[in-house]
């Protein structure tokens, strides 16, 4: 989700960057996105792209390049790439050194943007539309105990029970991740990416575009892309991408959460997080301050339960074990 208001994003503007930090990064030779779009809106120039994604190492020659996008004239071809040259793609001579070791070669080579480029139209962002019916994934509601459907639409991945229309989770999923899977690995896909996109969001990194992402806990009446009442909303301060999460989610690799689990012959890297009732059900969270916010979230197994406490940004305070049998 990125920024709908009519003004001019300063990424300069927020508390704490002060003027000698804003001459290191100052922007010292930048592009209009409109011109940005309209330099990679060219069918040679995506070819240009595609043929450095597929060399087999980089950097990659004028000559070889292009061959590789099949156009004979060679001042055409030098006009178009030198619309990309210093924006998507650079060229490299040797010494220059690369992403990991020094470049023996002259050629060419992507810059970050470019390789943005390329990965978004393999991940199907701006071709792609698939449509996927509706299937069955693991486990049961937390709700109702009834079974749970995942669909695909606009792509965006929800599960959700058949029965009382529980939510368990709705984010999104590029349509690259769709292709060359069965719908028991798309599953997989979705948790897996599910726990990244929350595990950055609560380290303070936006999943989009790297920017500082800013959390605050949320009391609601459950309409969001859980269906929790308290929840931790992040946003990023650069571009607006947005993400609400259950306090729960935070929890899956932290170290106290994943021993207690595994003592009790419970993996959590092999449990969807929507099957975790704690992930996604209101009644193992608890709001215990607000102002600064303060949570507990409860975590029942085979008699126990761990006990989490955290901060409005999601660290955690403390950890302690209870008897409940």
């Amino acid at each position: 989700m990125s920024r709908t208001d009519g003004d001019t994003f300063d990424p300069f503007a927020s508390d704490g960057v002060d003027g000698a930090d804003r001459s290191v990064l100052s922007c010292t030779d930048c592009l209009d996105p409109a011109e940005a779009f309209a330099l990679i809106g060219n069918e040679t120039r995506l070819s240009i792209l595609e043929a450095l994604w597929a060399a087999d190492e980089r950097p990659v020659s004028f000559s070889a390049l292009r061959r590789a996008v099949g156009m004979r004239d060679s001042a055409q071809f030098n006009y178009h790439l030198q619309q990309l040259e210093g924006h998507f793609v650079r060229n490299v001579e040797p010494g220059d050194g690369g992403a990991s070791e020094e470049s023996t070669a002259s050629g060419y080579d992507f810059k970050h943007a470019g390789e943005k480029v390329v990965r978004s139209i393999i991940a199907g962002s701006f071709n792609e539309h698939p449509s996927v019916e509706p299937f069955s994934v693991e486990g049961s509601c937390v709700a109702c105990d009834g079974p749970l459907l995942a669909r695909y639409v606009e792509e965006h991945l929800s599960i959700s029970c058949e029965a009382c229309g529980h939510g368990h989770g709705e984010y999104q999923f590029p349509p690259g991740g769709l292709n060359d899977r069965t719908t028991a690995e798309i599953e997989d896909a979705f948790d897996q990416r599910v726990r990244h996109l929350h595990c950055l969001a609560a380290d303070g990194v936006c999943p989009e575009c790297s920017g500082r992402m800013e959390t605050r806990v949320v009391e609601s009446d459950g309409a969001c892309c859980l269906g929790v009442g308290t929840r931790v909303d992040h946003e990023c301060v650069q571009c607006g991408h947005t993400l609400c999460s259950a306090p729960g989610l935070r929890l899956l690799d932290h170290a106290d959460v994943v021993s207690f689990h595994r003592e009790r012959g419970v993996s959590l890297d092999e449990q969807p997080y929507w099957t975790l009732p704690w992930c996604v059900a209101d009644a193992y969270t608890e709001l215990l301050d607000r102002d600064p916010a303060r949570l507990r979230v409860r975590m029942p197994l085979d008699g126990d339960e761990l006990h989490v406490t955290l901060t409005e940004d999601l660290d955690v305070l403390e950890t302690s074990v209870v008897r409940t049998a």
